[in-house]
C-alpha cells in the first residue's frame, strides 16, 4: 500500500481557464494518465497537496488516488511550480498496474561530504548523474540512491557500481558503468560555474516553471571564498 494517499476531485473544466479557476478555488489542478484509458483532468486540495509534497514521498513515488469510494495506484511524474512563489501550479499522475514493472527516475543523494579529503583540500564535488533510471514494480521504486564520499580525494570517482541497488531493481543506462560523481580541482571554471549554480539553488524554478538540477556542490570554505571574491 502506498504511503501518499491523494483525495482528488475530477474538474469539468479543461484547459488554461479551467487550471486558473481551480488555483483560485484553492486547488491544484492536475492529469490523471496511460494505460488504456483517457486523460482525466483532477484537482487537489493545495493545502493537503502541499503537504504530500514536502514528505518527499510523493514525486517518483506509488501513490493512491482516491475518489469518493474508489481507489486505484499511481505514480506522480511531475509538478510544475511558479517561478516566484514556488507554490505548485499543475501534477501529473500515470496510472500503473501495482504487479507490473515500471520505468522511473531516481534520484541521487550524497553524504558524508565533511569526510572527503579532497573536498576538505579545496575540491569541489561534481555530480554528473543527478537521477538513475530504473526499471521495477512500483511497490519497489527506491526512495533514492546513496553516495558515501567517505576518503575520496581530489580526481577521485564515484562509478555506477559502486551503488547499492536493492533486489528487484535493474538500473537502465546505456553505459556498463557510468560515472556518478567526482571530487574535482577548485579551479577558476568551476568558482564561476559554482556561482551560477548558487543562484540557481537560491531561486531553483526561476524563469521556468520547474525544478533545475544543480551539478557542482560547495563546502563552507568555499562558499566563504565565492563570497568574498568579486563578479567576472
Amino acid at each position: 500500500m502506498a504511503e501518499i494517499i491523494l483525495n482528488v476531485d475530477v474538474r469539468e473544466g479543461v484547459g488554461t481557464g479551467g487550471a486558473r479557476a481551480a488555483r483560485r478555488a484553492g486547488f491544484v489542478p492536475g492529469v490523471l494518465y496511460g494505460g488504456d484509458k483517457a486523460p482525466v483532468a483532477l484537482s487537489v486540495n493545495e493545502k493537503d497537496f502541499r503537504k504530500s509534497l514536502y514528505t518527499g514521498k510523493l514525486l517518483g513515488h506509488l501513490v493512491t488516488l482516491k475518489y469518493g469510494d474508489e481507489t486505484q495506484p499511481v505514480i506522480a511524474k511531475d509538478v510544475q511550480f511558479d517561478p516566484v512563489s514556488d507554490r505548485p501550479l499543475h501534477f501529473d499522475l500515470m496510472r500503473v498496474d501495482e504487479h507490473a514493472p515500471v520505468k522511473i527516475e531516481v534520484p541521487v543523494h550524497f553524504k558524508n561530504e565533511a569526510n572527503a579529503p579532497g573536498i576538505k583540500r579545496g575540491g569541489v564535488l561534481n555530480i554528473v548523474l543527478h537521477e538513475i533510471t530504473v526499471r521495477t514494480k512500483p511497490a519497489t521504486i527506491p526512495e533514492f540512491f546513496e553516495v558515501d564520499l567517505t576518503g575520496l580525494e581530489i580526481g577521485h570517482s564515484v562509478h555506477l557500481s559502486a551503488l547499492k541497488v536493492p533486489d528487484g531493481v535493474r538500473v537502465v543506462t546505456r553505459d556498463k558503468n557510468p560515472t556518478v560523481a567526482s571530487i574535482a580541482e577548485f579551479t577558476s571554471s568551476a568558482i564561476n560555474t559554482t556561482r551560477i549554480e548558487a543562484i540557481i539553488r537560491a531561486f531553483p524554478t526561476a524563469g521556468t516553471g520547474t525544478n533545475i538540477a544543480v551539478g557542482t556542490r560547495m563546502t563552507e570554505s568555499q562558499t566563504s571564498c565565492l563570497k568574498a571574491s568579486s563578479w567576472r
